[in-house]
């Protein structure tokens, strides 16, 4: 009788988790149909402020110059380019220099020695503002490649449309299948909250910047503290975007896969990735870190757990029959979602979509690391530096 009550009570618990993914579906439904594009916009009359792209660069000399190239290739006449070189230990600095001696509109910085309170991203950022000389100011990686005509869209989509900020969610390419899939899956999971249907709506609080691609106007930059007031910490670009919307500046969150490329590392980059944002987070907010943890658990992994335990039994009573159906109905929707995903988001393939049961425990066991690690040892290596996390303070060794 306790193996019924039990095979009934998951049951129920996959009937809820169905639901959710029901919900889930649709919100990515709505978000892929009717979330704004970086070039869909009203065009108004506008002049061409000069716009000054700041480029922090660490050990990027297998992606700087593809950057460089396609942003020297922008179809908008008034801009600069401020690029980095953020203490690098290959040739990233060789290489700046070098487009530097080509390309008037590029000026090479290299960072001075960081303060110890300060990131080395954050700095190098700060370091690259204070040579820039433009009204608008483009924030971009090193690892991204440009459409020709970026820099016209965003800056006429600001302008038009009367924003102070705009950040566009870029194509992110993955070399490896690892992290294809264990990201396809996170997103699954955060898009409903993290969509620009919901990020736009001005009665939700969350506001963010995408690292990667995020313009505003230089006193709006100012106001907020500039990366100064992020200097200590690893997520900059996220509270970047929640102090602008908190101060009630105009922000604007618009898909522009199809217009930006950011690149994302090898395996190993899939871990460092999710301590990047989970040993900080389990500092400040340990019970919503755990809590996350629990709800990625059960939609991600839990469907698929008892399908493969609902159909060892399944010939010996109808409740794992009905364990069964119900494991069959949440896994389909699991798989469903994540195939969109991958075909619609990230312009995977379908297998991609399909591998989700590998996907997700990879996801999980990423997340059991970090918890474990901000426990035990709060290192995150980034850029290949080692950040050291105490609760809401960041110093790099």
């Amino acid at each position: 009788m306790s193996v019924e009550i039990l095979n009934y009570s998951l049951s129920v618990i996959l009937i809820i988790i169905s639901f959710m993914w029901i919900f889930l579906i649709y919100s990515l439904y709505k978000s892929i149909k009717f979330s704004p594009r970086l070039d869909v916009f009203e065009k108004q009359d506008h002049g061409t402020p000069k716009v000054s792209v700041i480029i922090p660069a660490r050990n990027e000399e297998h992606n700087i110059g593809r950057c460089l190239d396609s942003l020297l290739e922008q179809t908008y006449e008034n801009y600069e380019i401020v690029v980095i070189n953020d203490s690098s230990e290959d040739k990233t600095g060789d290489i700046i220099a070098q487009y530097a001696k080509k390309h008037s509109n590029i000026v090479a910085v290299t960072a001075n020695p960081k303060p110890d309170e300060w990131m080395g991203k954050n700095w190098a950022c700060m370091e690259g503002y204070k040579k820039a000389s433009g009204k608008l100011l483009l924030f971009t990686d090193a690892d991204t490649i440009h459409s020709k005509n970026i820099i016209s869209l965003t800056a006429s989509h600001l302008l038009s449309c009367n924003l102070d900020a705009l950040t566009a969610i870029p194509r992110l390419n993955m070399n490896n299948v690892w992290p294809k899939i264990s990201f396809n899956m996170l997103s699954c999971m955060t898009q409903a909250q993290y969509s620009p249907l919901q990020l736009n709506d001005p009665s939700k609080k969350v506001g963010i910047f995408f690292g990667s691609f995020f313009m505003l106007y230089r006193k709006v930059y100012e106001a907020i503290g500039t990366h100064e007031s992020v200097k200590s910490d690893i997520i900059e670009d996220g509270l970047l975007g929640q102090k602008t919307k908190d101060m009630k500046y105009k922000l604007k969150i618009v898909r522009g896969e199809h217009l930006i490329q950011a690149s994302y590392g090898s395996d190993g980059s899939v871990w460092d990735g999710l301590n990047r944002v989970i040993i900080p987070t389990f500092f400040k907010q340990r019970k919503f870190v755990i809590g996350m943890f629990m709800m990625t658990f059960l939609l991600l992994l839990f469907p698929f757990l008892n399908l493969g335990y609902s159909s060892l039994f399944i010939l010996d009573s109808l409740s794992f029959q009905t364990l069964f159906v119900s494991s069959i109905m949440a896994s389909f929707l699991i798989l469903l979602s994540a195939t969109i995903h991958a075909k619609r988001l990230f312009a995977l393939k379908t297998i991609h979509g399909l591998l989700a049961p590998i996907g997700s425990t990879i996801l999980i066991f990423g997340v059991i690391n970090g918890m474990i690690q901000a426990i035990q040892n709060p290192i995150v290596a980034w850029k290949k530096r080692s950040i050291a996390v105490c609760n809401r303070i960041g110093d790099e060794k």
